[in-house]
């Protein structure tokens, strides 16, 4: 039971959005309907600034992070954590409880992915460090992490569970940056500080 529970549980706290509720109570513009329409962190940083964003920020990671903690208290099955964690990040960019509209993942993606490994998330850290430093943009560096997020599983957490929930990721994470990937290849992605 705990199989199947632990899962659909992790997709409803991953429906909670953080975008939706701070604006909400802040008084700022919906962030569906405002800015980039994208209800994350990014847009809440246009229409309402750090404060608002940076709690943002932290709820969508709490919503990958807290569902993969508790999922390792209490199962050590490879398959229902990896479950877990695929649940709640498409419950961040499929939310039930907010019209199935999300934001893009990265945030939520990274708590999956410090609740799955402390080594996997300081390589994929490093991975966007050096990206942003040497181009300078934000997307194409959560990109090449999420791209290599697979490979650095199956060095640091060889099965097949944990490589799927990274695929299944990466390529969620790319399916909602097209725009972002679209303008990086016109040059008219915006730089890290423009």
């Amino acid at each position: 039971m705990l199989n199947f529970t632990l899962p659909l549980l992790a997709y409803c706290f991953g429906s909670i959005s953080s975008a939706i509720i701070v604006c909400r109570i802040m008084r700022l513009p919906d962030p569906r309907t405002s800015g980039s329409n994208n209800p994350g962190a990014t847009n809440v940083l246009r229409i309402g600034g750090k404060k608002a964003a940076a709690i943002t920020l932290i709820g969508d990671l709490l919503k990958g992070l807290v569902p993969m903690l508790i999922a390792k208290m209490l199962t050590d099955n490879a398959t229902v954590i990896a479950l877990v964690g695929v649940f709640a990040f498409m419950g961040h960019l499929y939310p039930v409880f907010f019209g199935y509209k999300g934001g893009k993942g990265v945030a939520t993606a990274t708590g999956v992915f410090i609740g799955l490994s402390w080594s996997l998330t300081l390589v994929l850290l490093a991975i966007w460090l050096s990206m942003a430093v040497l181009f300078r943009y934000s997307s194409l560096a959560a990109l090449t992490a999420a791209a290599l997020a697979p490979v650095v599983v199956l060095w640091l957490l060889p099965g097949l569970p944990f490589f799927l929930l990274t695929l299944v990721i990466a390529v969620f994470l790319f399916w909602r940056h097209w725009e972002n990937l679209s303008r990086l290849l016109s040059g008219q992605e915006n730089k890290i500080g423009n």
